[in-house]
């Protein structure tokens, strides 16, 4: 058999390997134990090398990954920063526009009329010797009274300094009333029994005299009755002077800035710590709260020296015997007082009006501070401070009243103002249920087993009472109800420990005989009549 011819050679396209690795790959020593030494020499070198190159990219990565967190949080926080500066404003411009207050200036009097032309008399006629002329009728401003009532001659002074009525708001179209009051008992007069009133009776909440009018003496007519500043508010208006006071000295005193910031927050958490059935901790705070205040009153960081008669009810002389006499106090213990009872009216807007005994604890801490010996002034509590701020804030436990669908009526009845517009009612209620149980919680301490002087004794939660059961009928209001049960209830064992059966005279009076005189039976007139059968239940005092 023919032997075939080669097949030609094929052709690769394959480019030849490089002359150096062919020596390597043909060279004898490519299995030696040197060889191997170095190929793995070689691998572990390029091995730390991708690891270190990997490290470092993965290194590259996590800082960048850094960086976007950072930035990310830095972001977060300049929104967070910027919302808290836009809401800091916020509060700001309403709060100068809760303190921004519209003086409403005071009617004028009425003219008087024209003298009549005195007609000639005759010659003959010669009158009497010893002929005094009778004085002539003064005139009333029209309406003026911190009751919106028209009284048909000047009250007499009820003895308290500068007592002034705010000025009374136009009254709308209402049925005519006679212009001189009947001479018979007023309703619900019962609560002025007993002299508890100090010898006067409460009419319609306005302070008058019992006894007979003294027979005018022959002088010159008077000048028209001028309605009497409300000296509480006059307060109020120094208290906040006072505060712009401390933050002119806090900017060239550095030390008072720092330290007054500080007391100022440390007694606002103090009065918040302090809850019912914790007796311990309410000490402890009431301590901390005692110790901030002789703090400011040793004046260790050199406050300004102010007359405190700028912020109490009546002037004061000197007491003989007195721990400070002196005309003039640390601005910083008054700011602290003012701070201090600020808390306090806030606790019980915000604690108490949703459960009305966490007022107590609060009221306990009040009476027993403002009562200690060294913070008295001239022999008497400087607690006036705290009343001025009652008085802004629920008006109707000293007298005042108003209508409930009335700008001016709320307004005078404290009905509240957020961002310009009225509060809801219930959030109202809740307010004045929380302002009321607070004054019963300041006003109905015992004092008998104390050496301290009772900084606000019984007769003025008395007072409160007879002010808002002596309303007449047609001006009842839902306010006046819900502060007057919130005053009652949980106190009732107080009231009758501090005036036995004229208390339950008194409940009697409150809750039976004020809501039937209401006009219209709402829930808040109907709370008191089921607050008596409570009583009735819960303690057997039967008050119907």
């Amino acid at each position: 058999m023919q032997r075939a011819s080669p097949s030609p050679a094929r052709s690769y396209d394959v480019a030849s390997p490089h002359r150096a690795d062919l020596a390597e790959i043909f060279n004898q020593d490519r299995n030696s134990p040197a060889r191997h030494r170095q190929i793995l020499e070689t691998s572990r070198q390029e091995h730390t090398r991708i690891r270190e190159e990997a490290e470092r990219v993965l290194q590259e990565a996590r800082l960048k990954e850094e960086r976007d967190r950072v930035l990310e949080q830095r972001r977060k926080e300049e929104e967070r920063i910027k919302t808290e500066q836009e809401l800091a404003a916020e509060r700001v411009r309403l709060n100068e526009l809760k303190a921004k207050k519209v003086e409403i200036p005071p009617l004028l009097p009425d003219p008087e009329p024209p003298k009549p032309t005195p007609k000639p008399t005759p010659p003959a006629a010669v009158p009497p010797a010893n002929k005094v002329d009778e004085p002539k009728p003064t005139s009333v401003l029209n309406g003026a009274g911190p009751f919106g009532s028209t009284a048909p001659t000047a009250q007499p002074s009820s003895g308290l300094f500068s007592a002034k009525a705010p000025p009374a708001p136009t009254p709308s179209p209402s049925p005519p009333v006679p212009a001189v009051a009947p001479a018979a008992k007023p309703a619900n007069s019962v609560l002025g029994i007993g002299g508890l009133l100090n010898g006067t009776s409460q009419t319609n909440g306005t302070a008058g005299t019992t006894g007979a009018v003294p027979a005018a003496s022959p002088v010159a007519p008077t000048a028209p009755a001028v309605p009497t500043i409300d000296r509480y508010t006059v307060i109020h208006k120094n208290l906040k002077g006072l505060r712009k006071m401390m933050a002119e000295q806090a900017k060239t005193n550095r030390a008072l800035k720092e330290r007054m910031g500080d007391m100022r927050r440390e007694l606002r958490k103090c009065i918040g710590q302090l809850s019912a059935g914790a007796p311990g901790v309410n000490r402890s705070q009431q301590t901390k709260i005692t110790n901030l205040l002789r703090e400011a009153l040793a004046n260790q960081v050199q406050s300004q020296l102010i007359d405190p008669s700028d912020y109490v009810f009546e002037p004061r002389q000197p007491v003989e015997g007195a721990a400070r006499n002196e005309p003039a106090l640390p601005s910083l213990f008054i700011y602290l007082l003012n701070i201090f009872s600020k808390g306090a009216i806030s606790q019980f807007i915000n604690e108490a009006s949703a459960r009305p005994e966490t007022a107590d604890p609060v009221g306990v801490c009040v009476a027993a501070t403002i009562s200690e010996p060294d913070f008295l002034w001239r022999g008497k509590s400087m607690i006036d401070i705290l009343l001025a701020k009652f008085r802004i804030v629920c008006p109707v436990l000293f007298g005042y009243r108003g209508s409930e669908k009335t700008e001016q009526g709320r307004a005078r009845l404290g009905w509240w103002k957020d961002s310009g517009r009225w509060i809801g009612e219930q959030q109202h209620m809740d307010r004045m249920t929380g302002l009321g149980a607070g004054f019963a919680a300041i006003s109905l301490r015992k004092f008998a087993a104390s050496k301290k002087q009772n900084p606000y004794p019984a007769r003025h939660y008395w007072t409160a009472m007879a002010r808002i059961v002596n309303t007449p009928a047609v001006e009842i209001s839902n306010t006046q109800c819900i502060v007057l049960k919130a005053m009652i209830e949980n106190y009732e064992g107080k009231f009758i420990d501090a005036y036995g059966s004229a208390a339950v005279v008194a409940l009697r009076t409150a809750l039976v005989e004020f809501p039937a005189r209401a006009p219209t039976k709402g829930a808040a007139v109907h709370s008191l009549e089921v607050l008596a059968t409570l009583l009735k239940k819960n303690t057997g005092l039967t008050l119907g």
